[in-house]
């Protein structure tokens, strides 16, 4: 969705959707990034993330997955091209939003990886990219694009880690996903939400030149309060954006709550049950 759930720091093609930017970031941070947390755990308890690694965090959205990084003792950068969530994650990440001294060495840069280069600054030893792709047409290609610029920032032999949805069958958000699908039939091929492809992961590492080096999967199960804290989470993670620009909001929430109601347990909450996959690759 992540998750990334998501692509939604990723560029791609399509209308541009009648969205609230502000409202969604809101909601990506309130409701939705939190659903990743065991991901980010597992990437960097498996990578002994700590004082001794420097982190390049591709779309790094309101900035949680980077402020754990910062918690174990590393240097952060996170670059992200939505000014709206890197507001949020100004808030979230650096000292003067709290009145204290910054926890080691953390940069928000607005735009692309190379942005984030500055002269006599050392190379990274890790970057992630913890959206995951697989599920949005021309999601890898953004991905990809993004590879491109990060990795000769990177030490010889640093780790990039990327992340994808688990099987259809094993991610009980998929049949909500397909709502997407269904609304941007009008815009095919502009966005919308595919199933996801078992290789689509080492597929992306192999155009950027990247040598697989181990991949895992981590259960990130969708919970929320309710039906409607379920649509806006999902919603904001531009998923929908393409069905949306086809239709209208009213028109996907709509049919989002309809499609999350067989999810629905008897006090309100909701809950879906999904896998996530991460490889880890090798810079050459």
């Amino acid at each position: 969705m992540t998750p990334t759930l998501v692509r939604q720091h990723l560029p791609r093609a399509g209308a541009a959707p009648r969205v609230d930017l502000r409202a969604r970031a809101r909601d990506w941070s309130e409701i939705q990034e939190r659903i990743l947390v065991p991901l980010y755990e597992a990437v960097y308890e498996r990578l002994d993330v700590g004082s001794a690694t420097r982190l390049l965090g591709l779309g790094c959205g309101s900035g949680l997955a980077l402020l754990m990084a910062a918690a174990r003792g590393a240097a952060v950068t996170g670059v992200d091209a939505s000014p709206e969530r890197m507001t949020l994650a100004r808030e979230r990440l650096l000292p003067e939003a709290w009145g204290t001294r910054e926890h080691g060495d953390t940069r928000l840069v607005d735009g692309s990886p190379r942005d984030s280069a500055e002269q006599g600054t050392a190379a990274y030893t890790l970057v992630t990219a913890f959206e995951p792709i697989g599920c949005l047409a021309g999601d890898s290609e953004g991905l990809g694009g993004l590879l491109t610029e990060a990795t000769p920032l990177a030490v010889r032999g640093a780790a990039v880690v990327l992340v994808g949805w688990g099987p259809p069958e094993r991610c009980a958000t998929a049949s909500v996903l397909r709502v997407a699908t269904k609304l941007a039939e009008p815009l095919r091929n502009t966005g919308s939400w595919r199933p996801s492809l078992r290789d689509d992961l080492e597929d992306v590492a192999q155009r950027a030149g990247l040598r697989p080096d181990g991949s895992g999967r981590v259960a990130c199960p969708f919970g929320y309060a309710d039906v409607d804290s379920a649509v806006r989470g999902l919603r904001s993670t531009g998923l929908f954006d393409a069905a949306i620009a086809a239709t209208d909001q009213v028109q996907v929430d709509k049919e989002l709550a309809e499609a999350l109601h067989p999810h629905q347990r008897q006090d309100g909450t909701v809950w879906m049950p999904n896998v996530f996959r991460y490889l880890i690759a090798r810079t050459p």
